[in-house]
């Protein structure tokens, strides 16, 4: 049985699950919170830095802004994808409320997807895509 270690959104603990339970919500050991809800996680400039760090499974991270009319399109389709998989980590990060997560990571346009596994980024792709589009690139990716 091989386990990972997830980072948990609510508190930063870092949890170790094993692999084959990561679709049976699990719970942090800390706080009780949910390790991998089925649907994107919300990080801003103080949790981005240490949740990738430390979480083990791929991360799909959404730059946005409440503003742009593409990501507002783009939202339901993340969702759909973040209850699908949960063997993937979900992440919407405001670019107007994270402005340091945004210039680390070169984000130029929103919305901006960027593929995070391994303690690297692994792909980027700048504009609005359906889930199914989504949930290709990702696979693409991480094959």
């Amino acid at each position: 049985m091989t386990a990972v270690h997830l980072v948990c959104p609510h508190c930063a603990a870092t949890n170790r699950v094993p692999q084959e339970r990561l679709a049976e919500d699990p719970q942090c050991g800390q706080c009780g919170q949910p390790l991998a809800p089925a649907q994107p996680i919300e990080l801003g400039d103080a949790q981005l830095a240490g949740f990738l760090a430390k979480t083990e499974v791929p991360v799909v991270i959404d730059f946005w802004a409440a503003w742009c009319g593409p990501c507002r399109s783009y939202a339901p389709h993340f969702q759909a994808v973040a209850e699908r998989h949960p063997e993937w980590q979900m992440v919407k990060v405001d670019s107007d409320q994270a402005p340091v997560a945004s210039q680390h990571f070169g984000v130029r346009s929103i919305p901006t997807t960027i593929l995070w596994h391994q303690g690297r980024e692994v792909a980027r792709q700048a504009g609005a895509m359906s889930a199914a589009q989504l949930d290709q690139w990702v696979s693409q990716h991480l094959a």
